[in-house]
Formats: structure tokens, sequence, C-alpha cells
């Protein structure tokens, strides 16, 4: 099993950054690259749509307000990998800032591990400096 793990702190309060994220449909709210979310199953399962039309479909696993995290797995998505399941968590930090945690495990199925890692990585990476440039902006 594979993992990554990208972090951002961003100049604004852990409450307020969790206002914007820690809606499990609000990621075209800050996620240029994911325009449309759709809810069903009560709102455990998410229909993502991505800028070129392909669509995630993925499950709420675990959900904590107080704590500011939430977890999900993949139910259907091209993505080369099993065993999917991502932690997005916004931590307190000092000063009125807070730190954002994006991290996720995986099984690579006909790929290596390093471009799993690679992939999961980039999409982390990126989708936390555009959530901090949502926040800046």
């Amino acid at each position: 099993m594979a993992t990554t793990t990208a972090t951002v702190d961003i100049p604004a309060p852990a409450a307020r950054v969790w206002q914007l994220i820690g809606g499990f449909d609000s990621l075209p709210d800050w996620l240029p690259y994911i325009p449309a979310s759709t809810l069903s199953e009560g709102g455990r399962v998410r229909s993502l749509t991505n800028g070129e039309g392909g669509v995630i479909v993925e499950r709420l696993e675990a959900f904590d307000d107080r704590a500011r995290t939430y977890s999900y797995s993949i139910i259907r998505a091209p993505f080369p990998v099993t065993g999917y399941r991502s932690t997005l968590t916004v931590h307190e930090a000092s000063g009125g800032q807070s730190r954002v945690e994006w991290s996720g495990t995986f099984t690579p199925a006909g790929v290596s591990e390093e471009e799993a890692v690679a992939l999961f990585h980039g999409i982390y990476t990126e989708g936390l400096a555009a959530l901090r440039k949502t926040l800046e902006g």
C-alpha cells in the first residue's frame, strides 16, 4: 500500500477554512479542476465532474465537524489504483492561521508505486494551492 500527504499553511482561521472545505459537496467552491459535484445516498456519495467531463464517484467514510476532518474512498475513477482512502483535515495553527493536510493511501494498479504516489501528491499539492488562492482572493 502506498501513501502520500501534502500540507499548506493558510493565513486564515481554521474555522473559516473548514467552513469552505468541510462540506463533502464543496469541492467546486475551491477546486478549479472540479467544476461540478452532485450528492446522492443522503449526502454520503458524491459524483464529481472534472474539466474534461470525466466522472469520479466517492463515498464519505468518516466525518468529524469538531475535529475538522473527513475521510472518503473512491467508488469509481479513472485512476490506476485500488483501495483508495483519503483524509482532509484543517488544523489550528499559531497566529490565527491554519494548516490543511490532505493525505491518501492506495494500492497501485498497473503502474509503479512511484507513479501512483506522484499522481496523488500532485493532485493534493495543486488542490491545496488552489484552496490557499481561493481564501487569499
